[in-house]
């Protein structure tokens, strides 16, 4: 590829133009959503009435610079569709969040993270420049430099509810053709959170550079840390898309290998373990399953089903056993408090495996809707199970107590799935003054929905 090419045909402007009429054409008054095939998000609602504004277009890598390591990319394109553009060329974006079908408009506006987050934060701090709809209908260029930079600070974690990103202009940086991981297994939290202290400080572990590091907790007592590292050559490579699970090796393999193409989507094959709940990990049931189909998009589309039809919670009503408890929630705790919220975790939730990822800041000025301290290491906890309620027990009950600890923690809890909070609450943790002052300038008409009403209201 020349350094400086385009990926994709076809006039970005001229989308833009089409979706700008499309937006006025919509009744005032009447409630605004995306069109689109696929979700990341864990808030499983009634379809709004009427038409959607219509983004699909939206889904191409524009314009890739190699000599300056950025590229000019659409919002609804997925991270499958821009790592298959830009890998080619050696590149990826600096950070590529777990699932495929994530869309770089969404990482953006919803937050996103992956194992190079200890190093190059969160998806949203790598965007020079964000091309937005505003939920007053008009097109708007934001910079950290210009007259929009306040819209350019607080759009992510605004959920679509000031704008939709249109295009997005995002650094890259160059990859080695694999990468070589070291499964470390720790005894105790306290043992592993300072391991995480001590990597994302030194940048590298037993005299090697690190480039990517995660962890996953299987118990109280057998917590692992994967630290890698690019390489040019590998003597093996594993495959993990085909009858291996990725996450099963973790604690089997000291050392292992994959392409730098496979690392990325490690995660994607099982959806972490959630495949376990659909049968696929059993040898049997996946020497069967399309590996075509061994995805996350795949599985998420079952839950959707299953949450609308309620044939979980139904089955397990009439067997005469309580109902579940969805408990999907990532949450950023300050890694000297990651031992204590394990504590509590393992004894009143029970959930496992866990997955770890470090995360620190780029940018010193920080983000204001979700004020996470730029000094400080985080280390992003996910979990994504159901728990059992007892008789009489009101659903919600284990993600609040969830939120609770986080909040006295000091940490920070994502949105992208159910959320519990009081308004007041939510305002307080989510930063109601600079949020309001967005919204009364660049959606005055409030034809998008609020912050609150589409993150915690609409269940």
């Amino acid at each position: 590829m020349a350094d400086r090419g385009t990926v994709a045909t076809g006039s970005h402007s001229d989308d833009v133009a089409a979706l700008v009429a499309q937006y006025a054409r919509l009744p005032a008054g009447a409630p605004v959503r995306l069109a689109k095939p696929t979700s990341n998000l864990f808030r499983f609602r009634a379809p709004s009435a009427g038409p959607g504004l219509d983004v699909g277009r939206f889904d191409r890598v524009l314009e890739v610079d190699t000599a300056n390591r950025t590229a000019q990319v659409q919002g609804m394109a997925t991270y499958e569709q821009i790592v298959d553009a830009l890998l080619p060329s050696g590149h990826i974006p600096l950070v590529v969040p777990q699932l495929k079908t994530i869309t770089l408009g969404g990482a953006v506006a919803g937050l996103g993270i992956e194992s190079t987050s200890f190093r190059s934060g969160l998806p949203h701090e790598s965007v020079r420049e964000l091309e937005i709809l505003t939920g007053s209908g008009e097109v708007v260029r934001a910079r950290p430099d210009n007259e929009h930079a306040e819209l350019f600070r607080g759009f992510p974690n605004s959920y679509g509810t000031l704008g939709y990103s249109l295009r997005l202009e995002i650094e890259l940086e160059r990859v080695h053709p694999y990468v070589r991981l070291e499964h470390v297994r720790f005894g105790t939290a306290r043992e592993c959170a300072d391991a995480i202290a001590q990597i994302c400080r030194d940048r590298s572990y037993d005299g090697r550079p690190v480039d990517f590091l995660d962890g996953t907790v299987f118990s109280a007592r057998d917590q692992y840390l994967t630290i890698g590292s690019y390489v040019d050559e590998a003597p093996f490579t594993s495959d993990y898309t085909g009858q291996q699970i990725y996450y099963r090796s973790i604690p089997q393999r000291r050392t292992d290998y994959l392409t730098t193409h496979d690392y990325l989507w490690r995660w994607d094959t099982d959806w972490f373990w959630c495949s376990r709940a659909f049968g696929a990990q059993h040898p049997v049931v996946r020497r069967f399953w399309p590996q075509r189909y061994r995805r996350s998009d795949v599985y998420r589309r079952i839950v959707a089903w299953d949450r609308r039809h309620a044939v979980t919670d139904r089955l397990a009503v009439l067997r005469g056993r309580g109902v579940n408890e969805p408990v999907i929630q990532d949450v950023e705790i300050p890694v000297d408090r990651l031992p204590e919220f394990l504590e509590f975790f393992h004894r009143d939730i029970g959930i496992s495996p866990v997955w770890l990822c470090p995360v620190q800041l780029r940018d010193a000025k920080g983000w204001p809707l979700y004020p996470m301290d730029p000094d400080e290491l985080y280390v992003n906890v996910g979990f994504w199970s159901t728990v059992p309620l007892r008789r009489g027990e009101a659903p919600g009950r284990h993600n609040r107590a969830i939120e609770r600890v986080v909040t006295e923690l000091d940490g920070h809890k994502s949105l992208y799935s159910n959320s519990y909070f009081t308004e007041e609450e939510f305002w307080r943790l989510y930063n109601q003054p600079a949020y309001q002052r967005l919204k009364e300038r660049y959606d005055p008409q409030r034809r998008l929905p609020g912050l609150y009403e589409k993150c915690v209201r609409e269940k």
